[in-house]
């Protein structure tokens, strides 16, 4: 008859094999099954405890699209996917800003629509001297 002992520890391994499953399920797990464990963008191996410095992005920025074969993934160290989602944000703020960005030329200072635009005229005046 098993002591209490050993059923805890099989209790143990079981919860833990099981873990094991659900963990390879994911699509990180699958992802890290399908492509090298080199970042997309800059190229990077990892290996070991660095591993987890590998992240999956979804290419569509949808997490729920997680097709089997992994089309919709790319890997990417923590770097450049903060880095791509930043480049994301940025975008987005600029969409969001006026629409009209036009230089208000209403103001006159002096030189007409360009700054430069006397600087001929001096420059042959100076010249001429």
């Amino acid at each position: 008859m098993p002591s209490k002992d050993d059923k805890n520890t099989r209790q143990i391994v079981s919860e833990a094999h099981s873990s094991q499953r659900d963990r390879d399920k994911t699509y990180r797990e699958r992802a890290l099954k399908l492509y090298p464990w080199i970042c997309g963008h800059c190229a990077r191996e990892f290996e070991g405890k660095r591993l987890k410095e590998l992240t999956v992005h979804h290419k569509d920025h949808n997490h729920d699209n997680n097709p089997p074969d992994g089309s919709n993934w790319e890997l990417l160290c923590i770097y450049c996917h903060d880095n791509e989602h930043s480049r994301d944000q940025v975008a987005d703020s600029y969409a969001a800003g006026p629409e009209d960005r036009s230089v208000d030329r209403s103001s006159d200072n002096g030189f007409g629509d360009s700054p430069f635009s006397g600087l001929g005229d001096l420059l042959k005046g100076k010249l001429s001297e």
